[in-house]
């Protein structure tokens, strides 16, 4: 068992962006076409991710075009060369199915605002006095 979870933390990416479900990410992965190699840009929400370690998984869906697409990526596959946060969403589920039935400013999802650092600091230091 210990030589399974060796061979898979060799293997494993680390890094990768922080992302979550909910947030809207940026994939940039390899395409081959014959001879030649690309790398070709994704920009999607992610709705759903399953699994764990080296076997993980994640869902973005994007319209295009007024038509609805979704592709699964495997996080750690040596074809997936980064994936970038482009905004962070608030979401209170673990899997976003329900976006597929809605249409337009319905399928929007929250951003999530957090404070900076600098805010906070200041903040408790105003409470404090």
């Amino acid at each position: 068992m210990n030589e399974i979870k060796a061979i898979e933390a060799a293997q494993m990416k680390s890094e990768l962006d922080e992302f979550k479900v909910g947030d809207t990410v940026k994939v940039h992965f390899k395409i081959v076409e014959g001879k030649t190699e690309r790398i070709q840009a994704y920009e999607g929400l992610v709705i759903a991710m399953k699994n764990s370690r080296i076997g993980k998984t994640f869902t973005v869906r994007k319209n295009s075009y007024g038509v609805g697409v979704e592709r699964v990526f495997p996080l750690h596959s040596p074809r997936v060369v980064k994936v970038e946060l482009m905004r962070p969403g608030k979401v209170r589920r673990a899997k976003l199915y329900y976006i597929r039935d809605k249409i337009g400013k319905a399928a929007k999802i929250k951003e999530l605002i957090s404070k900076k650092p600098h805010e906070a600091a200041t903040g408790q230091e105003s409470a404090q006095a």
